[in-house]
């Protein structure tokens, strides 16, 4: 409880530093008021102490663990993990974005079958052409107009291959190329 400072629309401040309500937290980050609320009830963000009234006062430093909070709630970060993340970021931050990483990519792989899919099922490949998506058809002609012939476009899958495989696997994929051709692909490189 605040026992020095002023009092501010019934509110106890301490007269050096910035504090925020509930309310003006929320406002300020475009939130809800009820999402503080549960952050603070699952110990995510707590209030850096409370008025005699019990009204939750945020700081400064609240504040700059609420934008760490969005931010890895932007990347897509459960906040169960964020949590472990911000309790203890030395030891797990950098798994758990991996994690984060590897699931986006594979997701993308699934959003990427499902798209042709729907196209097949529609029976309109022409729709993929309007989709803004690299075919194998376009990707080559974008190599030969880099200058590659057939041997520069050997050599470039070959390096690709050797340097990077998964991230090969995932283009090839990206391509809408079938899983015959890109183990054909990339057994020949």
């Amino acid at each position: 409880m605040c026992s020095r400072g002023h009092s501010v629309n019934g509110l106890r401040l301490h007269p050096n530093r910035m504090e925020y309500t509930v309310s003006k937290l929320a406002r300020m980050y475009g939130l809800s008021r009820s999402t503080l609320l549960y952050y603070d009830s699952i110990g995510l963000l707590k209030p850096a102490h409370r008025t005699e009234a019990h009204y939750r006062i945020y700081t400064e430093s609240d504040m700059n663990r609420l934008e760490q909070i969005r931010t890895l709630r932007n990347a897509g970060v459960p906040l169960s993990e964020i949590k472990i993340m911000l309790e203890d970021p030395a030891s797990r931050s950098g798994r758990i974005l991996v994690q984060r990483l590897k699931a986006i990519q594979q997701q993308m792989k699934i959003l990427r079958q499902q798209q042709r899919l729907i196209v097949h099922l529609l029976d309109k490949p022409q729709l993929l052409k309007k989709l803004p998506l690299l075919s194998k058809k376009k990707w080559i002609l974008i190599l030969r107009a880099s200058g590659l012939d057939d041997k520069g476009m050997e050599l470039w899958h070959r390096e690709f291959e050797k340097t990077a495989p998964a991230a090969h696997q995932d283009f090839l994929e990206s391509l809408g190329l079938s899983p015959e051709e890109i183990r054909e692909i990339r057994q020949q490189h």
